[in-house]
């Protein structure tokens, strides 16, 4: 959980950190993505990843939560007191960080099927050691925020609506609040009632003392959440790459 003894601390540090993909299939190509990510967020701040799509603004992200490996630097993440560099990880390490210190919100909703999406949330809810009574409180809550219909609560979210799943992936996301709180695209299939709600859990999340990063593709949502835009074009790899090989 955060605390407001985190809140101005630095939680996330990352040091030259470059990444890319080796194309087995054709012939061991090297695809270069970024290159020498220097960036950090303190507790209390939402600094926004910005660049046009395709740059390596989720590939960022994917690193940080150890879902990518980094081909070169150090990808810091404060736990307990401790520095975690996940760049260096063991797998255990990686599971233990993400249970205390790092929750993530993707595009997609991975879920098991015929879960309910009430238990999911409750479930992550209580990761934190909520009972399950306050689990499920903080759940009804979060649906309800998000404007998830409560005849689908006790539903799974496979025959949802696009929408529907994000909203209960941010649930999931929102319901169990770590020190450092990655967004890839939260918002991107919502209404502006619903981008609304999820700017609000972000701005009590800052309140508690989490570090924010996150990636907003809708000019508004990126302008009320960020404190702190990052320029990702200044690390793009392929333009320098191109511009080594002219």
């Amino acid at each position: 959980m955060p605390t407001q003894s985190q809140y101005g601390a630095e939680i996330l540090r990352l040091e030259n950190v470059s990444k890319h993909f080796t194309l087995h299939m054709q012939g061991g190509l090297r695809l270069p993505v970024v290159e020498n990510v220097n960036l950090a967020v303190h507790g209390g701040e939402c600094a926004v990843l910005d660049g046009p799509s395709g740059i390596g603004k989720s590939s960022i992200l994917k690193m940080i939560y150890g879902n990518y490996l980094a081909a070169s630097g150090s990808i810091l993440v404060r736990d307990d007191g401790d520095w975690i560099d996940v760049a260096r990880a063991t797998p255990r390490q990686i599971v233990d960080l993400r249970r205390r210190s790092i929750s993530y919100v993707s595009q997609f909703l991975r879920v098991i099927p015929r879960i309910s999406c009430f238990d999911l949330v409750a479930a992550r809810a209580c990761e934190t050691g909520s009972s399950r009574a306050a689990a499920e409180e903080r759940a009804a809550g979060l649906l309800t925020r998000l404007n998830v219909p409560e005849r689908l609560w006790r539903l799974a979210p496979a025959t949802f609506s696009g929408g529907e799943q994000q909203r209960v992936n941010i649930a999931c996301g929102f319901a169990a609040l770590r020190p450092l709180m990655l967004l890839d695209e939260p918002t991107a299939s919502l209404d502006k009632v619903n981008s609304d709600a999820v700017i609000g859990l972000i701005s009590e999340c800052k309140a508690q003392g989490s570090a924010i990063l996150g990636i907003f593709h809708d000019a508004d949502v990126r302008r009320q959440a960020a404190d702190t835009l990052i320029n990702v074009r200044a690390f793009a790899a392929e333009p320098k790459a191109r511009a080594a090989a002219e």
